[in-house]
């Protein structure tokens, strides 16, 4: 029988099994939904802004994209708002990702034979090839990688219900979870405007684009791919 467990937090340590899927709805791997998107290679995943860093010294093309604290890391290309993205031009670009949450939790959700991350916006599309990919004596685990906020976990819940075929999937009531969730506050305080609020309006709209975000692991390196379903 599939066993489908859903976990709260970015540094568990787990067992093997088939399938990890790690969710950062804001906004890490919404971010990477859309850098995907606009035609972006590839992307790794570092844990450190030095780990970060020491690839760039070593690939000076790299972009370095991410966060510390929400905010833009001094001396990386891009932050982590998907809504900057928008306006910038990765075309080809191989990234170099770091977040304090999404990307956390996906370095340490590598023991599965397949790891998939998303963000809301790719949840969908994601839970209906898990569903499809695994077994029915398949091991599943998805990763609500931010440890107390409702966002991730509504996400989590969400994909539960579709990779088990339950009836009614309950997207609307996601999107207003997620609307509602302590990380999404921020985003629309008046006083806060290194906070953009239109983040919130791309991590809530769930886009159809035909693949999903894979974790490879090649040369020891783990990064982000695009793979079509």
């Amino acid at each position: 029988m599939m066993t489908v467990q859903i976990y709260q937090g970015h540094s568990h340590q787990l067992s093997c099994a088939d399938v990890n899927v790690v969710i950062d709805v804001i906004r890490a791997f919404t971010f990477a939904h859309y850098a995907f998107l606009k035609g972006a290679k590839e992307i790794f995943l570092a844990e450190t802004v030095h780990s970060a860093r020491q690839l760039k010294e070593k690939t000076p093309q790299y972009m370095l994209a991410g966060e510390e604290k929400g905010l833009h890391i001094p001396g990386f290309d891009l932050d982590n708002s998907p809504a900057g993205l928008l306006e910038a031009n990765v075309e080809g670009q191989i990234l170099v990702q770091k977040t304090t949450n999404g990307v956390r939790a996906a370095l340490h959700a590598l023991n599965a034979s397949h790891v998939f991350v998303t963000g809301f916006s790719n949840a969908k599309t994601t839970a209906q090839h898990i569903r499809q990919l695994a077994g029915p004596h398949a091991d599943i685990n998805i990763i609500a990688s931010h440890p107390s906020g409702d966002e991730d976990l509504a996400c989590a819940q969400y994909m539960k219900a579709i990779i088990e075929g339950q009836a009614g999937c309950f997207r609307d009531d996601t999107i207003s979870r997620i609307r509602a969730a302590e990380p999404a506050q921020k985003f629309f305080d008046a006083d806060r405007p290194e906070f953009n609020p239109a983040d919130i309006d791309l991590c809530v709209k769930e886009l159809d684009t035909g693949f999903v975000m894979k974790i490879s692991e090649k040369n020891n390196l783990p990064r982000i791919v695009r793979v079509n379903v």
